[in-house]
């Protein structure tokens, strides 16, 4: 064989030994892909989880919230004619 023919002959096989390890490091990256994604996946499924607990609690707590709201509001009209009363009966 003329040194052309060998160097092709020695690329052929330097080329075929390249696939398998290039199968292998494609396969070990998707295997870590699909750790990470199950991992995303249960984070996904916890925050789902903590955000319609939160949601509940705030639909617990909104009713709430509004006859907290009345009460100052009545608070508040009962002070404000309080110190008109008072105003009227100082003047």
């Amino acid at each position: 064989m003329s040194s052309t023919g060998t160097m092709a002959m020695v690329l052929a096989w330097i080329g075929t030994l390249c696939w398998p390890v290039c199968f292998w490091w494609m396969h070990r990256v998707s295997a870590r892909q699909d750790a990470m994604l199950t991992e995303l996946k249960d984070v996904i499924k916890q925050i789902e989880a903590l955000s319609k607990e939160e949601s509940d609690l705030i639909r617990e707590v909104h009713p709430a919230v509004e006859k907290i709201e009345k009460s100052i509001e009545e608070v508040a009209e009962a002070v404000a004619n309080g110190k008109r009363t008072r105003d009227r009966a100082q003047g």
